[in-house]
């Protein structure tokens, strides 16, 4: 089991930038993957990104050139830089954790919003 918290949503300016922070329970090298999903009103939820437990990473069109995905062991906490902020990165961010031996679990931070003004 992991428990995981968000922080660092805010408002912020088109172009402006904003960093995410997940803080996890336990070392996140014994998670088999984690990655940062989000939800617009009406909408599905998406993932943004998302990094192994080697440290491979991909990304959602809408945001590869613009976001950054990165991990500080130490720390326990995985983060998503987002620079370049559109209007249309308007919604509430969640991090997510996939554990266990076979990936069974699924688990999800509380979400944090993330407001672009034009």
């Amino acid at each position: 089991q992991v428990q995981l918290v968000e922080s660092g949503g805010g408002l912020v300016q088109a172009g402006g930038s904003l960093r995410l922070s997940c803080a996890a329970s336990r070392s996140i090298l014994s998670i088999k993957s984690m990655g940062w999903y989000r939800q617009a009103p009406g909408k599905q939820r998406e993932l943004v990104a998302g990094i192994t437990g080697g440290g491979s990473t991909n990304y959602a069109d809408s945001v590869k050139g613009r976001f950054t995905i990165s991990r500080d062991i130490a720390k326990n906490t995985v983060y998503l830089q987002m620079n370049s902020l559109k209007p249309e990165d308007t919604a509430v961010y969640y991090c997510n954790a996939k554990g266990g031996q076979l990936s069974q679990y699924d688990y999800w931070g509380q979400g944090t919003q993330v407001t672009v003004s034009s």
